[in-house]
């Protein structure tokens, strides 16, 4: 088994380019108690590219990425962001660093409008004089500019969130996570729930994120759709360890899973 692991790796690992990563994550090891999370894992994630962390539950990519986000310290290993060593110990020292995470359940406030969720906890206010009273004006000023560069110019800004459809509302808080012009942003199962045209407008709206020069982390169980198709890199993991590295465009799916349960791929493809 572990030499299969090994020479999937030594075929599929993409040469890496001669850009400084924006996160280099080398040999983290978590645990939690006598449970061993994270056993060595390692991931790279430069400006401009779509990386997918992919596994069955349990294989610890969650895990890995709440580690990036600041959510939790790890034990022992390297974190560097832009090639420098960090020390990440909240999810502000992770904004602070221009790391935006958006979680699987959005975290949006149905009764709010658009604006009001994008600007959720950091509204903008003016003085004490007045009474700290939101500036309602420049937020919608600013909830435009950031909705037309993500091409989402026709989607309502007044209308709740609660009414607003799934798509839509994953679009939102995207849209919140790069409002303060993030360097990378982290997405937990972007497109689960969605319809598949609401999928290819999410993967869409992703893809632009990385044209714009982002780094993009996207945790995903939609292999054969999402994750081959509207991304650049898979990183798979197993088992809390990274276990294999594909290029999207040159793997399928199948062998994307066959990684994932460590099995033989020819097993796997009978079925």
């Amino acid at each position: 088994m572990t030499l299969a692991i090994a020479e999937t790796r030594s075929t599929a690992v993409p040469k890496p380019a001669a850009s400084v990563p924006l996160i280099s994550m080398r040999n983290i090891h978590k645990s939690f108690g006598s449970l061993q999370a994270l056993r060595g894992a390692s991931v790279e994630v430069r400006a401009g590219e779509i990386v997918a962390l992919v596994g069955d539950n349990g294989a610890g990519k969650s895990t890995l990425v709440k580690v990036m986000a600041g959510v939790h310290s790890f034990d022992s290993g390297e974190y560097e962001f832009g090639g420098v060593p960090v020390d990440i110990r909240s999810p502000s020292d992770a904004t602070a660093l221009g790391i935006q995470t958006v979680y699987q359940d959005l975290a949006l406030c149905n009764n709010l409008d658009a604006v009001q969720n994008l600007f959720l906890g950091r509204e903008l206010t003016g003085s004490g004089w007045f009474g700290r009273r939101i500036r309602r004006a420049e937020c919608e000023v600013r909830a435009r500019e950031v909705m037309a560069r993500m091409r989402l110019g026709n989607l309502s800004l007044t209308r709740p969130v609660g009414a607003m459809s799934g798509g839509q509302r994953q679009n939102i808080a995207i849209a919140r996570s790069i409002l303060w012009k993030p360097k990378v942003v982290i997405l937990d199962e972007p497109t689960a729930a969605l319809s598949h045209s609401a999928a290819q407008q999410v993967a869409s709206l992703i893809r632009s994120l990385a044209d714009d020069g982002l780094g993009v982390v996207v945790v995903s169980h939609d292999i054969h759709h999402f994750v081959v198709n509207a991304t650049d890199r898979i990183v798979v993991m197993r088992l809390g360890a990274d276990v294999a590295a594909f290029r999207s465009g040159e793997v399928t799916g199948e062998q994307v899973v066959n990684a994932m349960v460590g099995g033989n791929e020819g097993v796997n493809l009978a079925g």
